[in-house]
């Protein structure tokens, strides 16, 4: 389990700031207003950018996968990979309009942190949750 994490983990990485561009970054919240928008996520601009990199996410993850089951000899099924990957795309999308970021920092007593740039601490925690649970779910 802990290979398939790690190569989930750097495909992850490599996805989230190698292969995002600026423009990619600055849309796919959906911000109207920069990332002091109050409310990201609620408008409509900027879905073209989040499910170009959600896509990127499963397709470097795909390849991952690939490397863990040609060079690492991981045992996963084509129809697991296909459901981690829908899992991993869907997830990402959902995780970076920050709808759930927003919320989960508002309601926990966190606005103070989300003021000072904390959701993308937040978000990344969360990516790895979900990363975490493929790679177990893969590997059970």
């Amino acid at each position: 389990m802990a290979d398939v994490f790690v190569l989930l983990y750097m495909a992850h990485l490599l996805a989230d700031y190698p292969l995002q561009t600026d423009r990619l970054a600055g849309r796919k919240a959906g911000w109207t207003e920069g990332p002091e928008d109050p409310h990201p996520g609620r408008h409509h601009h900027g879905w073209g950018a989040n499910l170009i990199h959600a896509g990127t996410h499963v397709l470097v993850c795909g390849i991952a996968l690939l490397v863990g089951v040609v060079a690492l000899g991981a045992d996963i099924s084509p129809a697991g990979a296909a459901l981690a990957l829908a899992w991993i795309g869907g997830t990402h999308s959902l995780i970076d309009r920050r709808l759930p970021i927003t919320w989960w920092l508002e309601h926990t007593g966190q606005r103070e942190f989300l003021r000072h740039g904390g959701a993308a601490h937040v978000d990344q925690a969360a990516h790895l949750l979900v990363l975490l649970a493929a790679a177990t779910a893969l590997t059970a």
